[in-house]
């Protein structure tokens, strides 16, 4: 039952993106030549909500849907590999004009172009996976 909760959500937040055109190529690429406020408004709130909500699980002790309590990590101090990964992230974002969560969304929807750039993100990580060892971390 937990499961079907969560692919049901995981569908509302698909209609969500769908819907808010932030699942939109052109909407992406608007973004990407800072022509238009929309992509980076839903980043924004995106945001917002997120550091809200850590707050309020931090301060109230909310648990998860389990019942176990939800514990944070402290982030990773390596600025450079952030940069790093966050420009491979940004250009290939950039170049499919897509990101995971969207790149689901379009699939969802029937954009069957989309399935390249599944694929291609399988690939990628399948690399990673493989050169991980040799790294620096």
């Amino acid at each position: 039952m937990k499961n079907i909760s969560f692919l049901l959500l995981g569908i509302f937040f698909g209609i969500i993106m769908f819907k808010s055109e932030a699942a939109s190529y052109f909407r992406i690429y608007e973004m990407f030549q800072f022509k238009s406020f929309h992509m980076y408004g839903i980043m924004g709130t995106a945001l917002a909500l997120g550091i809200t909500g850590i707050y309020f699980i931090k301060q109230f002790d909310i648990k998860s849907f389990g019942g176990n309590s939800i514990a944070f990590q402290d982030k990773d101090k390596s600025f450079p590999r952030a940069i790093f990964g966050g420009i491979i992230f940004g250009l290939g974002w950039a170049l499919s004009g897509l990101c995971p969560g969207p790149m689901f969304t379009m699939m969802g929807a029937g954009y069957l172009p989309v399935v390249i750039v599944f694929f291609s993100a399988l690939a990628g990580t399948f690399c990673y996976g493989v050169i991980r060892d040799k790294l620096p971390h």
